[in-house]
């Protein structure tokens, strides 16, 4: 089993930035790809972007793509969601997520194994 915790959210105005933290626990942490995604009222748990095991590749969804960033810290067990430039449309409850299937599908929800609890963000207009 693995145990995912992400930061608290927050209300931000737009424009503005935010970085999500994941601490994980339980497991080896290099041994799963790790990603973001994020779900808004009424709507689907959308991909946000994914990172490899060792950290040199990394995946984005074209909606944040320029304005997010992903990294993991394997020594902290930690994988990081830093936003910028960010929009009313972002807005949304962030959850991360591990997989430790091989495939190359990161951006599909049911490819992975372990989630944490979500945290709220909020972008004002």
């Amino acid at each position: 089993q693995v145990q995912l915790v992400e930061s608290e959210g927050g209300l931000v105005q737009a424009g503005g930035s935010l970085r999500l933290s994941c601490v994980a626990s339980g497991r080896t942490f290099s041994n799963y790809v790790m990603g973001w995604f994020r779900q808004a009222p009424g709507k689907d748990r959308d991909f946000v972007a994914a990172i490899s095991r060792i950290g040199f590749n990394t995946y984005y969804a074209d909606s944040v793509k320029g304005r997010f960033t992903i990294s993991r810290d394997n020594a902290k067990s930690t994988v990081y969601l830093q936003m910028n430039s960010l929009k009313p449309e972002d807005t949304a409850v962030y959850y991360c997520a591990a997989k430790y299937k091989s495939s190359s599908d990161y951006y599909t929800p049911t490819e992975y194994d372990y989630w944490g609890q979500g945290t709220q963000v909020t972008v004002a207009s």
